[in-house]
């Protein structure tokens, strides 16, 4: 955000806030960056903030794969990691557990999950639809937050069939973990190429360099602060628990695992555990960063202040233990 309120002292009509899609473009993937480029473009007027922010997500997923690679690369050539995968195939127990609905029956099982996301993303759909009704002003957030909406839709999906497992009004089980990683994935990469595809260059052309300060920034400041927090907080497994956490990122918890993969095939140190464990604190930290995004383009000095505060916090309960540690008489 520094760079884009120096940047449109600059340019003339820039938006002084287009910074702030650089934490949604790398932390949150492209789904998340468009959400928020087309509320600026929508409600503020940022003429290409969508495909500014889906520039900004693409530029992270570069990040995640040239620099996840230079990195992965350089560590090995000074013998510092090894891949620990011992075992390539995908057990039969992974890819159906006991109780649950047989893989071809009168309805494929495939098409039973396919079911049951587009059941969760109806109920996401129509939740946004009367919150939105209900609270006119703050539309364009709650449509922003339809990530958060999504997951608290597909736990009541799921809470609902185990509520019914339990009662046995149902019998089987019709989720299949193996299934729903796999259409999570397909579905992931389908928004990548979407997301890439709806970037109107024309629109983008007096940001580009902008756009590359931006991106590059965003890749050193990432690479460096993870290093340093691997480092410091998980000395054990510092190259898993750094690549895990740059790709995630840079891109998404999957480029995370793609890098993580690289080196620990078998997930066997913590760092995978991680990437799921980290899912209730960054609702909880993410929360008033989207809160502020829509704060930016009204008060963007006051903005500033709040994140750079904001991060302050964060740091002070990241690294508690080496900050208040009692000294040693």
């Amino acid at each position: 955000m520094a760079i884009t309120l120096i940047a449109a002292q600059i340019i003339e009509g820039f938006f002084s806030s287009a910074g702030v899609l650089l934490a949604f473009g790398y932390g949150q993937g492209t789904g998340q960056a468009m959400n928020y480029g087309g509320i600026y473009e929508n409600d503020f007027g940022f003429v290409g903030g969508k495909s500014f922010g889906l520039t900004i997500a693409a530029l992270g997923f570069l990040s995640a794969s040239i620099g996840g690679v230079i990195h992965l690369n350089i560590m090995r050539r000074k013998g510092k990691i090894f891949n620990k995968s011992t075992e390539g195939a995908i057990s039969q127990k992974q890819i159906q557990s006991e109780n649950e609905i047989p893989m071809q029956e009168s309805i494929d099982k495939m098409t039973v999950q396919i079911a049951l996301i587009a059941v969760s993303y109806l109920f996401a759909y129509l939740l946004m639809l009367l919150l939105g009704n209900l609270i006119p002003g703050m539309k364009s957030v709650i449509y922003g937050f339809n990530f958060l909406l999504g997951v608290l839709a597909a736990t009541l999906v799921k809470l609902v069939l185990n509520f019914l497992c339990k009662k046995r009004i149902v019998k089987r089980q019709y989720t299949n973990d193996f299934l729903l990683t796999r259409a999570g994935n397909f579905f992931f990469d389908i928004m990548v190429v979407a997301g890439i595809a709806a970037i109107r260059l024309d629109m983008l052309e007096k940001y580009w360099g902008v756009i590359l300060i931006i991106g590059i920034s965003g890749l050193v400041v990432t690479y460096a602060y993870n290093r340093l927090v691997a480092k410091t907080l998980f000395g054990d497994y510092v190259e898993e628990q750094f690549l895990a956490m740059y790709g995630m990122l840079t891109g998404t918890a999957s480029t995370g695992i793609i890098l993580l993969r690289e080196i620990d095939g078998d997930f066997v140190s913590p760092a995978s555990d991680n990437l799921v464990y980290q899912n209730f604190p960054a609702i909880v930290f993410g929360f008033p960063l989207m809160l502020l995004a829509t704060l930016a383009p009204k008060k963007p000095i006051l903005t500033f202040i709040l994140l750079f505060a904001f991060f302050v916090v964060m740091n002070i309960i990241l690294f508690r233990k080496f900050i208040f540690r009692r000294r040693k008489k």
